[in-house]
């Protein structure tokens, strides 16, 4: 697809929303300079201005006639054992596939133990989404501006980008932010707030072109990276390989399930929280701990 077939095209707000229930999968690489972080101050609170962009087209390429979303989605494992060591990697669920960390989650949930649903809540999954944006506004590191880098968000972002595609009340239109002409620039606004990374504060600007001139635009979208790399099934782990990787950090550490409860289906397993889920101090963590014990 052309840039000019992307403009002509018609508002594809209706098949985006009905891709935000479908599940993708990957993971990031804290080497891989293609993804921008939001730096934050010595209190926690960090500032920019960032625009989401539509597909891009090596993805349109790779979909053909069908619809792609500009966004890939997935979902992680990252905790510890008693000992300190980390279990870190994709969840099988990203693509479809049976993860044997949510069944154990689900086994322990289920229990009706208070002691195993908080080790469930501990091994949690992780929601994670992966765009292509366009850095407008980055005092911090302004180097970044004017270039195109792929961003790392969790739910609570996401939520942004659903509530202006399908506002609450009826004053108000839902539009596309991620369409280069109709689309609007995101105030990205970081805080802490009881020990926890916040970005409820964040929010859309008024719509308008992401630049003024179409050419320009034409060299941004050229620029965009492939997300279905990131969503690949070769970025996942085998069932069995998940499951000895577990065994290996859980151990014997795994809690005695005790079969006092009333069956429930995995989904009913907290999966994220309110509290954690656009910061990824777990996976820096694990990094660190990786080079400390290297």
């Amino acid at each position: 697809m052309s840039f000019s077939a992307l403009k002509k095209r018609k508002n594809n707000l209706e098949s985006l929303k009905n891709k935000m229930q479908s599940n993708s999968g990957g993971q990031q690489s804290y080497d891989d300079d293609r993804y921008w972080t939001l730096e934050r101050d010595k209190a926690g609170n960090g500032y920019a201005v960032i625009r989401f962009l539509d597909v891009s087209k090596a993805d349109q390429e790779k979909a053909g006639d069908s619809e792609v979303a500009p966004w890939a989605h997935y979902y992680t494992h990252a905790f510890k054992n008693e000992q300190g060591r980390w279990f870190f990697d994709n969840c099988l669920t990203s693509i479809g596939s049976n993860c044997p960390v949510c069944e154990a989650n689900s086994e322990l949930w289920n229990s009706g133990v208070d002691a195993n649903k908080e080790v469930a809540r501990q091994r949690k999954r992780k929601e994670h989404y992966v765009t292509n944006i366009y850095v407008v506004k980055d005092s911090a590191n302004p180097q970044n501006e004017g270039k195109v880098f792929l961003y790392k968000f969790g739910p609570s972002i996401f939520d942004k980008i659903k509530d202006a595609m399908t506002p609450e009340f009826e004053d108000e239109v839902g539009f596309n932010p991620f369409d280069f002409w109709e689309g609007a620039n995101f105030k990205l606004k970081a805080r802490m707030s009881d020990g926890y990374v916040k970005y409820d504060k964040s929010e859309f600007d008024s719509q308008g072109p992401l630049l003024d001139d179409d050419s320009e635009m034409e060299s941004v979208w050229s620029k965009s990276y492939a997300l279905h790399e990131i969503t690949d099934p070769s970025n996942f782990r085998s069932y069995d390989e998940l499951k000895s990787k577990l065994n290996k950090i859980i151990g014997a550490t795994q809690p005695k399930i005790v079969e006092s409860a009333p069956v429930a289906e995995v989904n009913s397993v907290p999966f994220s929280s309110d509290d954690d889920d656009d910061d990824d101090d777990d996976s820096l963590e694990y990094f660190r701990s990786k080079l400390a014990d290297d």
